[in-house]
């Protein structure tokens, strides 16, 4: 997308500027990678967290040259830091419209949290492997799970927020179907579909809310995916099966 070399850009000129050395002592990188996972997967990918929001800048993506040209965590600390507490000139469009997306909230997280979210996305961003230790189990993880919805309707969103589904993939009987899908998180999504001569979204609800649709399913294979802007292009996606 065109907006990559925008934003890797704006970071170099960042890092080129910031003469911080922040030191990483006492933060809690379990702590950091939990909220970032939360708070900040939905709109960014970072590969080593497993989130692929595409709404935000990719964040691998924008500090690999500085990486490489040897700049250290700590001033990617402060940069991420600086952009927690003042966001703006990094916003991108969106990726399906090319119109202006809404700028990200100044301070989504605060205090130790934030300090924490910025010492984790300086030691995971643009860097190839896995995360060691305790951070290993924590991230998005797509589901391999499937949903038989002859015996419960519901395709809950991720509870975290998370650019996924509880179930990646569905099956279901021919008939009238009808599909649900909780929202706990305070993000964002919905439940559509796309398929045999069907075309339909759900709701957008967070907080709790239940998005739903209903078709009359013919055998084939159809798409249930979230319809907000960047969420299927971020892996928001699963197949049902109706046979």
């Amino acid at each position: 997308m065109r907006r990559a070399p925008l934003v890797a850009a704006a970071i170099a000129t960042l890092v080129a500027a910031s003469g911080c050395q922040i030191k990483d002592d006492g933060d809690n990188l379990v702590a950091g990678k939990t909220a970032f996972v939360q708070k900040c997967g939905s709109c960014h990918v970072l590969k080593r967290a497993g989130t692929t929001g595409v709404t935000g800048p990719d964040l691998d993506a924008a500090f690999a040259q500085s990486r490489q040209d040897g700049f250290g965590q700590s001033t990617f600390r402060g940069i991420v830091l600086q952009q927690i507490k003042h966001p703006g000139r990094l916003d991108p469009n969106d990726p399906v419209t090319d119109k202006p997306l809404p700028p990200m909230p100044a301070n989504l997280v605060k205090g130790e949290t934030a300090e924490d979210v910025a010492a984790y996305v300086a030691s995971a961003v643009a860097k190839a492997g896995d995360d060691p230790g305790r951070l290993a189990s924590i991230g998005v993880k797509r589901s391999s799970k499937v949903a038989d919805l002859n015996a419960d309707d519901n395709i809950p969103a991720d509870p975290n927020g998370q650019l996924a589904y509880v179930f990646g993939a569905a099956v279901a009987k021919p008939g009238q179907l009808t599909i649900e899908s909780t929202n706990k998180a305070p993000i964002d999504h919905n439940i559509a579909i796309e398929g045999p001569g069907v075309d339909q979204k759900g709701p957008i609800v967070k907080n709790g809310g239940t998005s739903k649709v209903s078709f009359d399913a013919k055998p084939g294979e159809y798409t249930f995916y979230c319809s907000v802007p960047g969420h299927r292009e971020g892996g928001m996606v699963g197949k049902l099966t109706v046979k």
